[in-house]
C-alpha cells in the first residue's frame, strides 16, 4: 500500500516560478553545453570585469580575519559610506544580499493582504512576483512606446485606491532604459502629495549608467523624503552582481522594519563583499564613465543595426538593454524568441516577462564581438521570416 504524500507546495507559489529570464539563460547554457554555438544577449550581468581594487580590497579583508558575522543591517563603514554619498544619517541605510532582498524586505515588512503596489508595465520580471509572495496585490498600469514607457500623473491618480501601499518606479528602467526626468517626477509628485498614505520605492540600481542627466527621486523631491525608499548597489556599475551587494536608503522606521525581517531571514550580508563594496564606493569613481563611453557606444551599434533590420528600436535613455518591437510577422513575442534560439542560436527575452508582450529584451553588456555576430544572426533570421 502506498502512504506517500504528493509534496504541495504554498498557495503564495500559486503562479510563481523560475522568471523567464533565468529559463531562457539556463536554456542558452544547455544548448552551449550539448556544443551548439549560442550567443546570449538575454542577462543583465556587465562583462567588464570587477575593478582590481575591489578585489584586492575583499583578499585582504579575507586575510584581516574579517569573515565573521557582521550585523543586520551591514557594516558600520560600509553604511557610513552609503549614507555620506545620500546625505541621510547612517541609521537610514541597511546592506542587503543584493538589490533583489532590499525589495523582498521592504514588501515582507510592510504589505498586509490585499495591500496595492502600483507598477509601470514594462517592469523588472521579479517585481511583481515578490509582491504577491508577501500577500500584496501588483497594480499594472500599461506605459507604452508611445509615452516613452513612462507613467503620467493621469495613470498614477486613477490608480491609487485606499489599499494603495507603494508606488515603485525603476529609473533609469529595466527593460526599457527609460529615465524619469525632474519634470516628470516633481509631476508625479503632485499627485503623491494628495495621497500620503502612498509611498515610493525608487529603484536606481542602474543610476550610474545613464547617457542623459539623471536625478535621484529623493534628491528631486526632498518635500517627499519621508516616505522614500531609494534602493541602489553595486551590482551593475562596478560589475559585481555575483558578490550580492545591494543597499537600502529610507525613513528610520522603515529600515528597522526591513533589518527585522532580514534578521529572519538571512541575518548580516557577507563580511567580504561588504569590504569589497566598500572600496568601490570609496573608491576611484573614474571607471565609471569610461564603461558609460563604451556602453554608449554599443548601444548606438544596437540600435542602429536593429532598426536596420526592421526591428523598431527607440534609444534607452539608461541601463544597457533595447527594447525594440517583434517582427508583425510574428504571431507572439515568446514564439519569436524560440525561433531566434532554435534558428539562429541568439538568446534574447520576450517582453511578456516584462509584462509588454510585442517587444523584446537584448542586453548589450556584452563584448562587441558577440553583439556584431548577434546582430548579424537576428537580422538573417528576420530576413528569413
Amino acid at each position: 500500500m502506498n502512504t506517500h504524500t504528493e509534496f504541495q507546495p504554498a498557495g503564495r507559489l500559486n503562479g510563481i516560478a523560475l522568471s523567464e529570464i533565468v529559463q531562457i539563460s539556463e536554456r542558452a547554457a544547455e544548448l552551449r553545453r550539448q556544443g551548439v554555438d549560442v550567443i546570449a544577449l538575454s542577462t543583465g550581468e556587465p562583462d567588464f570585469p570587477t575593478p582590481a581594487h575591489v578585489v584586492e580590497a575583499a583578499h585582504q579583508a579575507a586575510l584581516a580575519g574579517q569573515t565573521r558575522y557582521t550585523a543586520t543591517a551591514g557594516t558600520p563603514n560600509l553604511r557610513a559610506a552609503v549614507a555620506g554619498q545620500a546625505g541621510v544619517g547612517t541609521e537610514q541605510v541597511m546592506i542587503s544580499t543584493g538589490a533583489k532582498q532590499v525589495l523582498a524586505n521592504a514588501f515582507l515588512a510592510t504589505l498586509n493582504p490585499g495591500d496595492e503596489v502600483i507598477m509601470a508595465a514594462p517592469f523588472w520580471t521579479s517585481y511583481a512576483d515578490m509582491v504577491r509572495l508577501a500577500g500584496g496585490v501588483a497594480v499594472v498600469l500599461t506605459c507604452d512606446a508611445a509615452q516613452a514607457f513612462k507613467l503620467t500623473p493621469a495613470q498614477l491618480e486613477q490608480a491609487i485606491t485606499p489599499r494603495t501601499r507603494w508606488l515603485l518606479l525603476n529609473s533609469p528602467s529595466n527593460p526599457t532604459g527609460a529615465i524619469y526626468s525632474e519634470a516628470e517626477l516633481l509631476a508625479l509628485a503632485d499627485v503623491l502629495s494628495r495621497h500620503p498614505h502612498v509611498w515610493v520605492i525608487s529603484d536606481e540600481i542602474y543610476q550610474h549608467l545613464s547617457y542623459v542627466p539623471f536625478t535621484p527621486f529623493a534628491e528631486a523631491l526632498p518635500k517627499l523624503a519621508d516616505r522614500v525608499l531609494t534602493v541602489n548597489g553595486v551590482s551593475k556599475a562596478f560589475s559585481m552582481t555575483g558578490w550580492r551587494i545591494g543597499w537600502a536608503i529610507g525613513p528610520l522606521p522603515l529600515i528597522k522594519a526591513m533589518t527585522a525581517v532580514q534578521g529572519q531571514v538571512t541575518s548580516g550580508t557577507c563580511s567580504v563583499a561588504q569590504a569589497a563594496a566598500l572600496a568601490a564606493v570609496t573608491g576611484p569613481q573614474g571607471l565609471l564613465a569610461d564603461r558609460l563611453v563604451e556602453l554608449r557606444s554599443r548601444r548606438d551599434m544596437m540600435v542602429d543595426g536593429l532598426n536596420a533590420a526592421g526591428l523598431e528600436c527607440p534609444v534607452p535613455d539608461g541601463a544597457f538593454y533595447v527594447f525594440p518591437k517583434c517582427p508583425e510577422k510574428m504571431p507572439s513575442d515568446p514564439e519569436f524568441c524560440r525561433h531566434l534560439l532554435d534558428k539562429a542560436g541568439v538568446a534574447v527575452v520576450p517582453g511578456r516577462a516584462f509584462g509588454m508582450p510585442g517587444h523584446l529584451r537584448l542586453s548589450f553588456a556584452y563584448g562587441l564581438e558577440s553583439l556584431q555576430q548577434g546582430l548579424v544572426r537576428i537580422t538573417r533570421a528576420v530576413e528569413a521570416l
